[in-house]
Protein backbone atom coordinates (compact mmCIF):
# COMPACT_ATOMS: atom_id res chain seq x y z
CA UNK A 1 0.00 0.00 0.00
CA UNK A 2 2.90 1.98 0.82
CA UNK A 3 4.49 1.62 -2.48
CA UNK A 4 1.38 2.57 -4.07
CA UNK A 5 0.76 5.50 -2.39
CA UNK A 6 4.60 6.76 -3.12
CA UNK A 7 4.25 5.36 -6.76
CA UNK A 8 1.12 7.74 -7.26
CA UNK A 9 2.54 10.69 -5.54
CA UNK A 10 6.12 10.33 -7.43
CA UNK A 11 3.73 10.83 -10.52
CA UNK A 12 1.73 13.24 -9.50
CA UNK A 13 4.51 15.70 -8.21
CA UNK A 14 6.71 14.97 -11.20
CA UNK A 15 4.02 16.50 -13.79
CA UNK A 16 3.54 19.07 -11.20
CA UNK A 17 6.76 19.96 -11.31
CA UNK A 18 7.29 19.63 -15.00
CA UNK A 19 4.67 22.10 -15.54
CA UNK A 20 5.93 24.77 -13.06
CA UNK A 21 10.07 24.14 -13.34
CA UNK A 22 10.08 23.20 -17.01
CA UNK A 23 12.99 21.13 -18.35
CA UNK A 24 15.60 22.93 -16.91
CA UNK A 25 14.32 22.42 -13.41
CA UNK A 26 16.69 20.66 -11.78
CA UNK A 27 19.84 22.82 -13.51
CA UNK A 28 17.79 26.04 -12.20
CA UNK A 29 17.07 24.94 -8.38
CA UNK A 30 20.73 23.72 -8.16
CA UNK A 31 21.06 27.36 -9.05
CA UNK A 32 18.88 28.36 -5.90
CA UNK A 33 19.22 25.75 -3.22
CA UNK A 34 22.82 24.12 -3.16
CA UNK A 35 24.46 27.57 -4.47
CA UNK A 36 26.30 29.06 -1.81
CA UNK A 37 26.24 32.58 -0.76
CA UNK A 38 24.43 34.70 1.46
CA UNK A 39 21.10 35.20 0.79
CA UNK A 40 18.34 37.92 1.31
CA UNK A 41 16.25 36.34 3.51
CA UNK A 42 17.39 34.30 6.52
CA UNK A 43 15.75 30.85 7.26
CA UNK A 44 13.38 31.80 9.68
CA UNK A 45 11.73 34.26 8.08
CA UNK A 46 7.68 34.98 7.12
CA UNK A 47 8.92 35.45 3.32
CA UNK A 48 10.51 31.61 2.87
CA UNK A 49 7.31 29.99 4.92
CA UNK A 50 4.48 31.43 2.62
CA UNK A 51 6.38 31.18 -0.68
CA UNK A 52 7.47 27.58 0.26
CA UNK A 53 3.49 26.79 0.75
CA UNK A 54 1.21 25.05 -1.98
CA UNK A 55 -1.39 27.92 -0.80
CA UNK A 56 0.71 30.07 -3.60
CA UNK A 57 -0.83 28.24 -5.99
CA UNK A 58 -4.38 29.55 -5.18
CA UNK A 59 -2.68 32.83 -4.12
CA UNK A 60 -0.88 33.59 -7.77
CA UNK A 61 -4.47 33.06 -9.40
CA UNK A 62 -5.47 35.23 -7.25
CA UNK A 63 -2.66 37.91 -7.58
CA UNK A 64 -3.61 37.56 -11.77
CA UNK A 65 -7.12 38.47 -11.33
CA UNK A 66 -6.60 41.15 -8.94
CA UNK A 67 -4.13 42.50 -11.09
CA UNK A 68 -5.64 42.31 -14.17
CA UNK A 69 -8.17 45.86 -12.67
CA UNK A 70 -6.05 47.83 -13.46
CA UNK A 71 -6.18 48.89 -17.00
CA UNK A 72 -2.78 50.19 -17.69
CA UNK A 73 -1.22 47.04 -15.89
CA UNK A 74 -3.65 44.98 -18.02
CA UNK A 75 -2.95 47.14 -21.26
CA UNK A 76 0.72 45.92 -20.85
CA UNK A 77 0.22 42.48 -20.47
CA UNK A 78 -2.42 42.24 -23.09
CA UNK A 79 -0.11 43.77 -25.68
CA UNK A 80 3.25 42.52 -24.71
CA UNK A 81 2.37 39.10 -22.70
CA UNK A 82 2.55 35.70 -24.02
CA UNK A 83 0.59 34.28 -21.32
CA UNK A 84 -2.07 33.20 -23.96
CA UNK A 85 0.74 31.38 -26.42
CA UNK A 86 3.05 30.13 -23.98
CA UNK A 87 1.66 29.84 -20.26
CA UNK A 88 3.87 27.66 -19.21
CA UNK A 89 6.70 28.90 -19.97
CA UNK A 90 6.21 32.22 -18.34
CA UNK A 91 4.61 30.11 -15.31
CA UNK A 92 8.15 28.42 -15.30
CA UNK A 93 10.64 32.44 -15.58
CA UNK A 94 8.27 33.43 -12.94
CA UNK A 95 8.65 30.61 -10.72
CA UNK A 96 11.78 31.20 -11.53
CA UNK A 97 12.07 34.61 -10.31
CA UNK A 98 10.24 34.17 -7.49
CA UNK A 99 12.63 31.27 -5.85
CA UNK A 100 15.63 33.14 -6.59
CA UNK A 101 14.67 36.10 -4.70
CA UNK A 102 13.16 34.63 -1.93
CA UNK A 103 15.44 31.80 -1.54
CA UNK A 104 19.28 32.16 -4.06
CA UNK A 105 21.81 33.30 -3.24
CA UNK A 106 21.93 37.38 -2.99
CA UNK A 107 23.75 37.32 -6.42
CA UNK A 108 21.58 34.59 -8.43
CA UNK A 109 18.67 37.28 -6.87
CA UNK A 110 20.39 40.53 -8.15
CA UNK A 111 20.33 39.05 -11.11
CA UNK A 112 16.45 37.82 -11.43
CA UNK A 113 15.81 41.54 -10.63
CA UNK A 114 17.81 42.36 -13.10
CA UNK A 115 16.36 40.52 -16.40
CA UNK A 116 13.04 41.61 -14.96
CA UNK A 117 14.18 45.04 -14.88
CA UNK A 118 15.32 44.90 -18.59
CA UNK A 119 12.19 42.82 -19.59
CA UNK A 120 9.98 46.42 -18.02
CA UNK A 121 12.26 49.08 -19.82
CA UNK A 122 10.74 47.52 -23.55
CA UNK A 123 6.94 47.37 -22.49
CA UNK A 124 5.60 50.59 -23.05
CA UNK A 125 2.33 51.46 -25.12
CA UNK A 126 -1.11 53.07 -25.17
CA UNK A 127 -3.68 51.23 -23.11
CA UNK A 128 -7.55 51.21 -24.66
CA UNK A 129 -8.40 54.29 -22.91
CA UNK A 130 -5.40 56.26 -24.81
CA UNK A 131 -3.42 56.74 -21.42
CA UNK A 132 0.49 55.81 -22.10
CA UNK A 133 1.67 53.13 -19.97
CA UNK A 134 5.56 51.73 -19.08
CA UNK A 135 6.02 48.31 -17.42
CA UNK A 136 8.59 50.21 -15.23
CA UNK A 137 6.45 52.68 -13.86
CA UNK A 138 6.94 52.99 -9.99
CA UNK A 139 3.32 53.53 -9.63
CA UNK A 140 2.37 50.55 -11.65
CA UNK A 141 4.64 48.08 -10.30
CA UNK A 142 3.20 49.04 -6.74
CA UNK A 143 0.06 48.11 -8.09
CA UNK A 144 1.72 44.89 -9.31
CA UNK A 145 3.16 44.36 -5.74
CA UNK A 146 0.87 45.00 -3.67
CA UNK A 147 -1.87 42.82 -5.26
CA UNK A 148 0.33 39.78 -5.60
CA UNK A 149 1.21 40.26 -1.41
CA UNK A 150 -2.30 40.72 -0.71
CA UNK A 151 -3.06 37.81 -2.52
CA UNK A 152 -0.19 35.40 -1.47
CA UNK A 153 -0.87 36.26 1.94
CA UNK A 154 -4.67 35.61 1.70
CA UNK A 155 -4.26 32.37 0.68
CA UNK A 156 -1.61 31.66 2.86
CA UNK A 157 -4.08 32.42 6.07
CA UNK A 158 -6.30 29.74 4.91
CA UNK A 159 -4.77 27.27 2.97
CA UNK A 160 -1.54 27.36 3.82
CA UNK A 161 0.23 23.80 6.11
CA UNK A 162 0.20 24.86 9.80
CA UNK A 163 -0.75 27.61 11.79
CA UNK A 164 -1.96 31.16 10.22
CA UNK A 165 0.69 33.91 10.53
CA UNK A 166 -0.11 36.40 13.58
CA UNK A 167 -0.42 39.74 13.50
CA UNK A 168 3.39 40.31 13.73
CA UNK A 169 4.71 37.81 11.54
CA UNK A 170 2.12 39.42 8.57
CA UNK A 171 3.61 42.47 9.01
CA UNK A 172 7.49 40.48 9.00
CA UNK A 173 6.00 39.22 5.88
CA UNK A 174 5.13 42.28 3.96
CA UNK A 175 8.17 44.05 5.07
CA UNK A 176 10.15 40.88 3.81
CA UNK A 177 8.18 41.30 0.26
CA UNK A 178 8.56 44.77 0.35
CA UNK A 179 12.32 44.39 -0.24
CA UNK A 180 11.98 42.82 -3.70
CA UNK A 181 9.42 45.41 -4.90
CA UNK A 182 12.39 48.32 -3.94
CA UNK A 183 14.86 46.33 -5.97
CA UNK A 184 12.18 46.11 -8.80
CA UNK A 185 11.77 50.02 -8.46
CA UNK A 186 7.99 49.77 -7.26
CA UNK A 187 6.77 53.20 -5.05
CA UNK A 188 6.77 52.79 -1.37
CA UNK A 189 5.94 49.62 -1.11
CA UNK A 190 3.46 49.02 2.02
CA UNK A 191 5.41 47.51 5.07
CA UNK A 192 2.97 46.56 7.59
CA UNK A 193 -0.46 45.49 7.24
CA UNK A 194 -2.02 48.55 7.66
CA UNK A 195 -0.28 50.24 4.88
CA UNK A 196 -0.96 47.25 2.69
CA UNK A 197 -4.91 47.80 3.60
CA UNK A 198 -4.63 51.54 2.91
CA UNK A 199 -2.35 50.93 -0.56
CA UNK A 200 -5.19 48.60 -1.82
CA UNK A 201 -8.00 51.75 -0.85
CA UNK A 202 -6.32 54.26 -2.00
CA UNK A 203 -5.96 52.17 -6.00
CA UNK A 204 -9.95 51.27 -6.21
CA UNK A 205 -10.46 54.62 -8.15
CA UNK A 206 -7.80 53.01 -10.60
CA UNK A 207 -9.54 49.96 -10.88
CA UNK A 208 -12.45 48.76 -13.36
CA UNK A 209 -13.52 45.37 -15.42
CA UNK A 210 -12.29 46.41 -18.96
CA UNK A 211 -13.13 43.74 -21.56
CA UNK A 212 -8.98 43.02 -22.05
CA UNK A 213 -9.53 42.31 -18.08
CA UNK A 214 -12.85 39.98 -18.28
CA UNK A 215 -11.11 38.07 -21.08
CA UNK A 216 -8.17 37.81 -19.23
CA UNK A 217 -10.36 36.60 -16.36
CA UNK A 218 -12.29 33.89 -18.61
CA UNK A 219 -8.48 32.70 -20.32
CA UNK A 220 -7.47 31.94 -16.36
CA UNK A 221 -9.98 30.35 -14.76
CA UNK A 222 -11.84 28.37 -18.20
CA UNK A 223 -9.80 28.34 -20.71
CA UNK A 224 -6.51 27.78 -19.40
CA UNK A 225 -4.62 25.08 -22.16
CA UNK A 226 -4.70 21.79 -19.62
CA UNK A 227 -4.99 18.00 -20.15
CA UNK A 228 -8.80 16.37 -19.39
CA UNK A 229 -7.34 14.64 -16.01
CA UNK A 230 -5.72 18.00 -14.67
CA UNK A 231 -9.27 20.11 -15.70
CA UNK A 232 -11.10 19.25 -12.65
CA UNK A 233 -8.39 20.33 -10.13
CA UNK A 234 -7.93 22.66 -11.85
CA UNK A 235 -10.85 24.16 -11.34
CA UNK A 236 -11.07 23.42 -7.54
CA UNK A 237 -7.86 26.07 -7.68
CA UNK A 238 -9.59 28.07 -9.52
CA UNK A 239 -12.68 28.45 -7.35
CA UNK A 240 -10.31 29.05 -4.05
CA UNK A 241 -9.17 31.45 -6.23
CA UNK A 242 -12.70 33.35 -6.68
CA UNK A 243 -13.64 32.89 -3.45
CA UNK A 244 -10.38 34.86 -1.48
CA UNK A 245 -11.86 37.73 -4.10
CA UNK A 246 -13.17 40.73 -2.22
CA UNK A 247 -16.78 41.34 -2.77
CA UNK A 248 -16.38 44.33 -4.61
CA UNK A 249 -14.01 42.77 -7.36
CA UNK A 250 -16.96 40.01 -9.04
CA UNK A 251 -19.16 42.16 -10.54
CA UNK A 252 -16.32 44.28 -12.72
CA UNK A 253 -14.82 40.57 -13.50
CA UNK A 254 -18.01 39.00 -13.96
CA UNK A 255 -17.19 36.27 -11.18
CA UNK A 256 -19.62 34.62 -9.23
CA UNK A 257 -20.23 35.60 -5.82
CA UNK A 258 -21.77 32.94 -3.90
CA UNK A 259 -20.26 33.16 -0.30
CA UNK A 260 -22.26 30.60 1.31
CA UNK A 261 -21.49 28.08 -1.10
CA UNK A 262 -17.98 29.29 -0.95
CA UNK A 263 -17.45 29.61 3.07
CA UNK A 264 -18.67 25.43 2.84
CA UNK A 265 -18.00 24.03 0.12
CA UNK A 266 -15.42 25.66 -1.72
CA UNK A 267 -13.36 26.48 1.30
CA UNK A 268 -13.47 22.15 1.96
CA UNK A 269 -12.43 21.58 -1.77
CA UNK A 270 -9.66 24.40 -1.69
CA UNK A 271 -7.94 22.31 1.65
CA UNK A 272 -8.65 19.50 -0.18
CA UNK A 273 -6.64 20.25 -3.47
CA UNK A 274 -3.97 22.53 -1.78
CA UNK A 275 -3.01 19.15 0.75
CA UNK A 276 -2.75 17.17 -2.52
CA UNK A 277 -0.33 19.34 -3.95
CA UNK A 278 1.69 19.86 -0.49
CA UNK A 279 1.52 16.26 -0.59
CA UNK A 280 2.75 15.32 -4.04
CA UNK A 281 5.43 17.66 -4.45
CA UNK A 282 6.95 16.70 -1.01
CA UNK A 283 10.39 15.28 -1.56
CA UNK A 284 10.17 11.49 -0.52
CA UNK A 285 12.40 10.90 1.83
CA UNK A 286 11.82 14.14 3.89
CA UNK A 287 9.11 14.23 6.97
CA UNK A 288 6.35 16.11 6.63
CA UNK A 289 7.11 19.37 8.53
CA UNK A 290 10.65 19.64 8.79
CA UNK A 291 12.59 22.60 7.21
CA UNK A 292 13.62 20.82 4.42
CA UNK A 293 10.30 20.07 3.46
CA UNK A 294 9.26 23.54 3.60
CA UNK A 295 12.44 24.94 1.41
CA UNK A 296 13.26 22.28 -1.05
CA UNK A 297 11.18 22.52 -4.52
CA UNK A 298 9.94 25.34 -3.34
CA UNK A 299 10.50 26.77 -6.98
CA UNK A 300 7.73 24.65 -8.09
CA UNK A 301 5.50 25.31 -5.60
CA UNK A 302 5.61 28.76 -5.30
CA UNK A 303 4.95 29.45 -8.89
CA UNK A 304 1.26 29.50 -8.93
CA UNK A 305 1.60 33.64 -10.20
CA UNK A 306 2.92 36.04 -12.97
CA UNK A 307 4.83 38.93 -12.13
CA UNK A 308 3.50 41.81 -14.36
CA UNK A 309 4.88 41.67 -18.06
CA UNK A 310 7.95 39.77 -17.06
Amino acid sequence: MTSSADDVRAWLGSHVLQRVAGPEGPRRRAQIFEAAGERWFAEDRPIRRVHADAAMFVGGLRALLLQSLHPLAMAGVAGHSDFRHDPWGRLQRTSFFLAATTFGPAEEAERAVARVRGVHRRVRGVAPDGRPYAAGDPHLLRWVHVAEVDSFLAAFQRYGGGEPLDAAERDAYIADAATVADKLGAADPPRTEAELAQALREFRPELAGTPEARAAARYLLLQAPLPLVARPPYGVLASAAVGLMPAWTRWPLRLPYLPAAEATIGRLAGHGIVSAIRWATRPPSTAPGSRASANNHAGARTAARFRGTS
